[in-house]
């Protein structure tokens, strides 16, 4: 008995020393969805705390979140809407020791983002001179960097949800209008005051300054990232 036992002992520590460990995972941003944003996302265990990550999305113009147009006395535009793509880097460091499963629990970490857009700026402007159609194709470019808490809920031994509950952080837009049906000079100096009016730049206090010799402009403004993600490990 004393034999059997010396003889199997290695092979039975040998096999559970071969049990894989998940390092690799593979998640949709569900949240984005809602947006019309389709977002796919790689993270890579390194080490038993740390993971590294990086996420790909791409936005339609369609979605349930739109940015309001404006309605005012001198410009009348409908919904503003917006394409293009996302790449996210991030570094996280969790709390809990990664396991047989996967990294998971409470963690923290930092994020870039790199984002390129474009939009359709069309409408009717008003001045004492009459009305004037007007049409624009407007590119957005942000580079941000920002940093964030979340939790990642273990679902089974593959599957998880993870919860980014905070990613306060800050970013370079840049703005730039291409013409398509040009509107008179009076026109980008009554803009600055009216993009002001559209909810999201009226809540960080954005300060446009387009010209008719400047027609884009560039920013430091807040960004923000929170949601929830769909993942399995591999």
């Amino acid at each position: 008995m004393l034999i059997f036992l010396i003889t199997y002992f290695p092979i039975f520590g040998q096999v559970d020393s071969e049990i894989p460990l998940h390092k690799n995972e593979a998640k949709l941003h569900l949240t984005d969805l809602l947006n019309g944003r389709y977002t796919f996302g790689y993270e890579r265990a390194v080490g038993n705390h740390i993971g590294i990550s990086t996420s790909f999305g791409y936005k339609s113009k369609e979605g349930l979140l739109r940015l309001s147009g404006l309605d005012t006395d001198q410009f009348k535009t409908g919904d503003l809407t917006y394409s293009g793509f996302r790449v996210v880097p991030e570094f996280r460091y969790y709390l809990n020791e990664h396991n047989k499963n996967m990294l998971h629990g409470f963690y923290f970490g930092a994020y870039i983002t790199f984002v390129n857009m474009t939009s359709e700026f069309k409408g009717l402007y008003t001045n004492e001179n009459g009305e004037f159609p007007f049409q624009y194709d407007v590119k957005i470019n942000t580079n941000s960097i920002g940093l964030m808490v979340g939790y990642k809920l273990l679902l089974g031994k593959r599957f998880y949800l993870d919860f980014t509950i905070a990613g306060p952080g800050a970013g370079n837009y840049n703005f730039k209008f291409t013409e398509i049906v040009a509107a008179p000079e009076e026109f980008w100096f009554d803009l600055n005051d009216a993009l002001e009016l559209i909810s999201i730049f009226d809540l960080i206090n954005a300060d446009f300054d387009f010209s008719p010799d400047k027609k884009s402009d560039s920013l430091i403004l807040p960004s923000f990232r929170y949601g929830i993600t769909l993942g399995y490990s591999f």
